[in-house]
Protein backbone atom coordinates (compact mmCIF):
# COMPACT_ATOMS: atom_id res chain seq x y z
CA UNK A 1 0.00 0.00 0.00
CA UNK A 2 1.64 3.14 -0.73
CA UNK A 3 2.14 5.81 1.90
CA UNK A 4 -0.32 8.66 1.57
CA UNK A 5 2.46 11.20 3.13
CA UNK A 6 5.53 10.07 1.42
CA UNK A 7 4.36 8.24 -1.20
CA UNK A 8 6.64 5.35 -0.48
CA UNK A 9 5.63 1.77 -2.58
CA UNK A 10 5.13 0.27 0.83
CA UNK A 11 3.94 -0.01 4.19
CA UNK A 12 3.68 -1.88 7.25
CA UNK A 13 0.34 -3.19 8.26
CA UNK A 14 0.64 -2.49 12.41
CA UNK A 15 -3.53 -3.94 13.07
CA UNK A 16 -5.74 -5.35 11.57
CA UNK A 17 -10.32 -5.49 12.96
CA UNK A 18 -13.04 -6.19 11.11
CA UNK A 19 -15.58 -3.56 10.69
CA UNK A 20 -19.23 -3.28 10.09
CA UNK A 21 -19.72 -6.59 11.15
CA UNK A 22 -17.15 -8.30 9.10
CA UNK A 23 -18.04 -6.44 5.59
CA UNK A 24 -15.04 -4.18 5.57
CA UNK A 25 -11.33 -5.09 7.70
CA UNK A 26 -9.70 -1.57 9.07
CA UNK A 27 -6.11 -1.63 9.00
CA UNK A 28 -3.53 0.61 10.62
CA UNK A 29 -0.33 0.75 8.55
CA UNK A 30 2.79 2.26 9.10
CA UNK A 31 5.44 3.27 6.51
CA UNK A 32 8.80 2.84 6.72
CA UNK A 33 10.51 5.69 5.26
CA UNK A 34 8.95 8.60 6.89
CA UNK A 35 7.66 6.81 9.84
CA UNK A 36 3.63 7.69 9.69
CA UNK A 37 0.88 5.92 10.27
CA UNK A 38 -2.11 6.17 8.62
CA UNK A 39 -5.43 3.74 8.61
CA UNK A 40 -6.64 2.19 5.60
CA UNK A 41 -10.53 0.61 5.16
CA UNK A 42 -10.66 -2.38 2.87
CA UNK A 43 -13.43 -4.14 1.09
CA UNK A 44 -14.13 -6.86 -0.38
CA UNK A 45 -15.44 -5.97 -4.25
CA UNK A 46 -18.23 -8.35 -5.77
CA UNK A 47 -18.54 -8.32 -9.33
CA UNK A 48 -21.26 -9.38 -11.67
CA UNK A 49 -20.49 -10.55 -14.94
CA UNK A 50 -22.81 -9.86 -17.58
CA UNK A 51 -24.25 -11.64 -20.66
CA UNK A 52 -22.24 -9.89 -22.55
CA UNK A 53 -18.64 -10.40 -20.66
CA UNK A 54 -18.61 -7.33 -19.34
CA UNK A 55 -17.54 -7.33 -15.19
CA UNK A 56 -19.20 -4.46 -12.68
CA UNK A 57 -19.24 -4.28 -9.22
CA UNK A 58 -22.81 -5.96 -7.43
CA UNK A 59 -25.22 -3.17 -7.07
CA UNK A 60 -28.51 -3.20 -4.70
CA UNK A 61 -30.17 -0.65 -6.57
CA UNK A 62 -30.39 -2.87 -9.74
CA UNK A 63 -31.48 -5.16 -7.97
CA UNK A 64 -34.67 -2.72 -6.25
CA UNK A 65 -35.07 -1.44 -9.93
CA UNK A 66 -35.63 -4.80 -11.13
CA UNK A 67 -37.85 -6.19 -8.87
CA UNK A 68 -39.64 -2.94 -8.52
CA UNK A 69 -41.20 -3.64 -11.81
CA UNK A 70 -42.35 -7.12 -11.34
CA UNK A 71 -43.98 -5.57 -7.79
CA UNK A 72 -45.84 -2.89 -9.87
CA UNK A 73 -49.27 -2.51 -8.37
CA UNK A 74 -48.49 -4.88 -5.54
CA UNK A 75 -48.45 -3.64 -1.66
CA UNK A 76 -44.74 -4.39 -1.41
CA UNK A 77 -42.86 -1.24 -0.20
CA UNK A 78 -39.56 0.33 -0.23
CA UNK A 79 -38.30 -1.58 2.95
CA UNK A 80 -39.40 -4.92 1.92
CA UNK A 81 -37.23 -4.07 -1.71
CA UNK A 82 -34.10 -3.09 0.76
CA UNK A 83 -34.57 -6.07 2.56
CA UNK A 84 -34.96 -8.31 -0.45
CA UNK A 85 -31.77 -6.94 -1.99
CA UNK A 86 -30.22 -7.37 1.00
CA UNK A 87 -30.91 -11.32 1.39
CA UNK A 88 -29.67 -11.45 -1.97
CA UNK A 89 -26.25 -9.92 -1.50
CA UNK A 90 -25.39 -11.86 0.42
CA UNK A 91 -26.82 -15.09 -1.23
CA UNK A 92 -24.31 -13.77 -3.85
CA UNK A 93 -21.48 -13.16 -1.55
CA UNK A 94 -21.99 -16.66 0.01
CA UNK A 95 -20.59 -18.53 -2.81
CA UNK A 96 -17.50 -17.45 -2.10
CA UNK A 97 -17.09 -15.94 -5.30
CA UNK A 98 -15.25 -12.12 -6.28
CA UNK A 99 -17.33 -12.50 -9.52
CA UNK A 100 -21.00 -14.12 -10.20
CA UNK A 101 -22.75 -14.20 -13.59
CA UNK A 102 -25.48 -12.35 -13.61
CA UNK A 103 -27.93 -15.67 -13.94
CA UNK A 104 -26.61 -16.11 -10.54
CA UNK A 105 -27.89 -12.76 -9.08
CA UNK A 106 -30.99 -13.42 -11.09
CA UNK A 107 -31.62 -16.66 -9.14
CA UNK A 108 -31.07 -15.47 -5.90
CA UNK A 109 -33.63 -13.15 -6.73
CA UNK A 110 -36.36 -15.38 -6.95
CA UNK A 111 -35.97 -17.08 -3.64
CA UNK A 112 -37.29 -14.41 -1.50
CA UNK A 113 -39.56 -12.80 -4.27
CA UNK A 114 -41.25 -15.92 -4.44
CA UNK A 115 -42.14 -15.69 0.05
CA UNK A 116 -42.41 -11.56 -0.51
CA UNK A 117 -45.46 -11.52 -3.29
CA UNK A 118 -46.41 -14.34 -5.29
CA UNK A 119 -47.59 -12.38 -8.54
CA UNK A 120 -44.51 -10.09 -8.39
CA UNK A 121 -42.63 -13.15 -8.18
CA UNK A 122 -44.43 -14.76 -11.24
CA UNK A 123 -43.66 -11.52 -13.12
CA UNK A 124 -40.04 -11.96 -12.47
CA UNK A 125 -39.91 -15.28 -13.35
CA UNK A 126 -42.11 -14.96 -16.52
CA UNK A 127 -39.47 -12.48 -18.18
CA UNK A 128 -36.41 -13.88 -15.90
CA UNK A 129 -37.45 -17.80 -17.53
CA UNK A 130 -38.97 -16.96 -20.73
CA UNK A 131 -42.30 -18.35 -20.38
CA UNK A 132 -43.12 -18.91 -23.47
CA UNK A 133 -46.48 -20.45 -23.05
CA UNK A 134 -49.89 -20.45 -20.32
CA UNK A 135 -48.48 -23.82 -20.25
CA UNK A 136 -45.42 -22.11 -18.07
CA UNK A 137 -47.76 -20.11 -15.76
CA UNK A 138 -49.57 -23.17 -14.56
CA UNK A 139 -46.36 -24.99 -13.60
CA UNK A 140 -45.11 -22.54 -12.05
CA UNK A 141 -48.38 -21.53 -10.07
CA UNK A 142 -48.89 -25.25 -9.18
CA UNK A 143 -45.06 -25.24 -7.98
CA UNK A 144 -46.46 -22.48 -5.55
CA UNK A 145 -49.44 -24.46 -4.44
CA UNK A 146 -46.86 -27.52 -4.08
CA UNK A 147 -45.10 -25.54 -1.53
CA UNK A 148 -47.78 -23.81 0.41
CA UNK A 149 -47.41 -20.89 -1.41
CA UNK A 150 -50.30 -20.61 -3.45
CA UNK A 151 -52.96 -20.01 -0.85
CA UNK A 152 -52.75 -16.25 -0.43
CA UNK A 153 -55.18 -13.79 -1.89
CA UNK A 154 -52.83 -14.20 -5.09
CA UNK A 155 -53.58 -17.30 -5.85
CA UNK A 156 -57.50 -17.19 -4.88
CA UNK A 157 -60.20 -18.88 -7.73
CA UNK A 158 -62.66 -16.44 -6.77
CA UNK A 159 -61.78 -12.58 -7.32
CA UNK A 160 -61.62 -10.03 -4.09
CA UNK A 161 -64.09 -8.45 -2.96
CA UNK A 162 -64.01 -4.87 -5.75
CA UNK A 163 -62.03 -7.04 -8.08
CA UNK A 164 -63.85 -7.66 -11.44
CA UNK A 165 -63.89 -11.12 -12.57
CA UNK A 166 -62.53 -11.89 -16.32
CA UNK A 167 -63.52 -14.87 -18.30
CA UNK A 168 -60.98 -15.82 -20.77
CA UNK A 169 -62.18 -17.99 -23.92
CA UNK A 170 -65.20 -18.75 -25.28
CA UNK A 171 -68.45 -18.08 -23.22
CA UNK A 172 -70.20 -21.38 -22.93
Amino acid sequence: MRCPFCHSPDSRVVDSREADEGATTRRRRSCPVCGRRFTTVEEPVLAVIKRSGVSEPFDRSKVIAGVRRACQGRPVDEGQLAVLAAKVEDAVRATGSAEVPSNEVGLAILAPLRYLDEVAYLRFASVYRSFTSVADFEKEISELKRIGLGSGPAADDDPAPGDTARTVGPPG
